[in-house]
């Protein structure tokens, strides 16, 4: 593919993963801090990271794959995410105002179906050809994001005594953000076997989040 492209798409990465990370101590910042911090965040971490996995560093070296992010993206934004956390604290809540309850549900669901199109952009372009890799990656995107959501659904259904539409929503972006590193490495059965374990994992870790006492915002 031609450079200016390459060039291109890795822009879109490099955009997005902030994106991410801020969705977690979202109403936390101002916003001329918030740049400063994302453009030295950027240059700081997500640079050395992209070039230690996909520019050929020490840990493509050691045999390190990360098909489409599930390294570079997901690990360094959620990383990021529970150290601002650590340092920002928490949302200040109004005068009978709960804020673990989304306060637009039909602009999460808008916002998961954007996402969950996008992503095959994501995955499906990091094959950088149109083939067998792009399509195996889109397929195994779909069966995990289908298969959290299923059982995301099944444990708040279990576990509040209804399913929610926030809950499988979570859930398919969970799936999706877990098969992501091995799209293009697996089998659809591989996909389906991450995908449940996207549901459990990251259900459980969301919990534990609660049970530390940070407020992440998006569940990030």
């Amino acid at each position: 593919i031609p450079g200016l492209l390459f060039m291109a798409y890795q822009g879109m990465f490099a955009v997005i993963t902030p994106a991410l990370m801020t969705g977690a101590f979202a109403d936390r910042f101002r916003f001329k801090p918030y740049l400063i911090f994302v453009s030295l965040w950027l240059i700081l971490v997500y640079a050395p990271w992209c070039h230690w996995i996909w520019g050929g560093g020490f840990l493509a070296e050691w045999g390190v794959w990360d098909f489409a992010g599930g390294i570079v993206v997901h690990i360094t934004a959620g990383f990021s995410a529970l150290a601002s956390l650590a340092v920002v604290g928490k949302r200040v809540a109004q005068e009978g105002e709960d804020l673990s309850v989304p306060h637009n549900v039909p602009f999460v669901a808008l916002g998961t179906a954007l996402l969950w199109f996008g992503w095959f952009g994501f995955n499906g372009g990091s094959a950088l050809a149109s083939g067998g890799t792009a399509v195996a990656a889109a397929v195994n995107s779909e069966i995990a994001a289908s298969v959290a959501l299923f059982l995301w659904l099944m444990i708040d259904w279990f576990k509040g005594g209804r399913p929610t539409l926030v809950g499988l929503c979570v859930g398919a972006i969970a799936g999706l953000a877990t098969v992501t590193p091995a799209a293009g490495f697996i089998q659809p059965w591989g996909a389906f076997i991450i995908g449940i374990i996207a549901s459990a994992s990251c259900y459980a870790l969301c919990e534990l989040v609660k049970v530390a006492g940070l407020d992440d915002a998006l569940d990030v």
